[in-house]
């Protein structure tokens, strides 16, 4: 039965083309990480070429993405909220048995 939810796509990310099986409401999400990945490979490989290898250029863009993954990431960290919020449940419960 999830076999009825696979899809197979080509994607095209940066210089290679290439099959993938995803979740179909996964789609959208493959295919912008692609023109992602394409667009900052692009860029670096534009600045970067005869200067560093190709490897580099695409550890470079690796990184690069990981990193604005890592701060979209804290940014959406609930944890603290959740603390603070549990913190304040507490004291009213312990205010309301008094």
């Amino acid at each position: 039965m999830a076999e009825d939810n696979k899809l197979n796509i080509r994607l095209h990310v940066y210089d290679t083309d290439f099959s993938v099986k995803i979740d179909r409401e996964d789609e959208e999400m493959y295919r912008k990480a692609s023109r992602l990945i394409s667009e900052v490979v692009g860029n670096y490989t534009q600045y970067y070429k005869g200067l560093k290898s190709e490897k580099e250029i695409l550890y470079m863009a690796l990184v690069d993405i990981t990193l604005r993954y890592e701060k979209e990431a804290r940014r959406n960290d609930t944890t603290p909220y959740s603390d603070i919020l549990r913190q304040l449940t507490k004291e009213i419960d312990d205010a309301l048995k008094e």
